[in-house]
């Protein structure tokens, strides 16, 4: 997989440099457990490294710099870019515990979105990340986010992240929760920053849920009945095959 910069002057190109010599090492790693372990068969074809600015208004109009899209990463490794981002998801509610928790985030956050994008692109999930794609989309993205979490964070890290964004969720619920789960499509890309990520938070507890509650910390379980549901021509919802419709 290449590594590639995307940048308009020497001073972004050396700081970026220095900035992902560490992902690439760690990205490395956790790709082999990808190859191994969850069929990561065709990788990606680059990482894009660029800056939030070019990632959302020159590569992309999404308001989030870490994306795939035919095959190539696009995101930007800046901490502090990140830092504003999600706090930008408070929507400037008080919630001192969540902004300070976002304000002393860490390098690995980071380091985990990238590697949910190169999780997409593992052959488990069953449908291609770049078609058009109609149903249990809120699958992959929950488990991208839980496989990425779950190998490239602290175990505390983990667990601080998934309180958080369980904290969001109950925050924003009566604002963006009047929608099925099922409804994770492109379509929430019209929408604003928290209610894009809305639905992700909500996908990525559902997924936790799944894999430690209801399936006893066994992903290939979880991975099992997914498949199988769609063997037997997904006559209902994911979700309602998991019975996890009414999980929040």
């Amino acid at each position: 997989m290449r590594h590639i910069f995307s940048l308009e002057n020497t001073e972004d190109y050396n700081d970026y440099q220095r900035l992902t010599e560490e992902f690439k090492e760690k990205l490395s790693v956790y790709q082999r457990i990808l190859q191994t372990d969850y069929q990561l068969i065709d990788l990606p074809k680059a990482i894009v490294w660029t800056t939030p600015e070019l990632a959302t208004s020159v590569f992309s109009e999404v308001p989030i710099p870490a994306f795939t899209n035919k095959g190539i990463i696009y995101m930007t490794p800046e901490l502090t870019a990140w830092k504003r981002l999600f706090i930008e998801q408070l929507e400037g509610l008080d919630y001192p515990e969540i902004k300070a928790f976002y304000e002393q985030i860490t390098s690995n956050q980071v380091l985990a979105i990238a590697g949910h994008e190169l999780t997409h692109h593992s052959d488990l999930f069953l449908d291609e990340f770049d078609d058009v794609r109609e149903d249990g989309i809120w699958f992959e993205e929950g488990m991208c986010d839980y496989l990425s979490r779950k190998y490239l964070l602290a175990e505390q890290e983990f667990m601080d992240i998934s309180n958080i964004e369980y904290k969001l969720i109950n925050i924003f619920k009566d604002k963006y929760g009047n929608h099925s789960l099922e409804d994770f499509g492109s379509s929430s890309y019209e929408g604003s920053l928290t209610s894009i990520m809305y639905d992700y938070w909500r996908s990525g507890f559902t997924v936790r849920y799944l894999v430690e509650k209801k399936f006893d910390n066994n992903v290939w379980k979880v991975f099992e009945q997914y498949h199988k549901w769609d063997r037997e021509g997904r006559k209902v919802t994911l979700l309602e095959y998991f019975d996890v419709a009414n999980l929040i």
